[in-house]
C-alpha cells in the first residue's frame, strides 16, 4: 500500500538521476502525478514521458536528461500565504532563483513563482532544483 504516491515518484526519479539512468519507470499514475511530471517537463528538468495502462494502476516511463539535481515532497503539505512564500523558499531551496516548489492553489497546481504573480496562496507539495 502506497502511503504518498507522488513522494515514491519523486524519489525514485531522484534514485534514477543520482544512478545516472537515462529514464526511469515510476508508478502508479494519477492527475496530480502527471501535472508535476507536465511542469517538470515544461522547466526542462526532464525530457518526454509516456503513460502506460498496464491494466492495473498504470505506470509512467519518464525521460531523464540529467538536469534534476534533486527532488522531493514537502511533507507536512503547509498552507502558505502569499507573503510567507520567502520563508519556504529559504527553507527547501539552496539558493535565490535556483529551483522552484510546486504549488497546489485554487487556480490548479503552479509553480511557486507563477502563483506569487497570480497573488494566489495554496498548499506546498514538493521541491525541485
Amino acid at each position: 500500500m502506497l502511503n504518498d504516491p507522488l513522494a515514491n515518484v519523486l524519489n525514485d526519479m531522484n534514485m534514477a538521476s543520482i544512478a545516472g539512468k537515462p529514464e526511469c519507470i515510476v508508478k502508479p499514475v494519477s492527475k496530480i502525478i502527471t501535472k508535476v511530471l507536465q511542469i517538470l517537463q515544461d522547466n526542462k528538468y526532464i525530457g518526454s514521458f509516456e503513460i502506460v495502462d498496464d491494466k492495473k494502476a498504470g505506470l509512467i516511463k519518464v525521460n531523464l536528461i540529467g538536469a534534476l539535481n534533486k527532488c522531493g515532497v514537502i511533507k507536512p503539505r503547509f498552507p502558505v500565504k502569499l507573503d510567507d512564500f520567502e520563508k519556504f523558499e529559504k527553507r527547501y531551496l539552496p539558493a535565490k532563483d535556483f529551483g522552484f516548489m510546486i504549488v497546489s492553489t485554487s487556480q490548479g497546481i503552479m509553480v511557486h513563482n507563477e502563483a506569487k504573480d497570480k497573488k494566489l496562496g495554496g498548499k506546498l507539495l514538493a521541491f525541485v532544483y
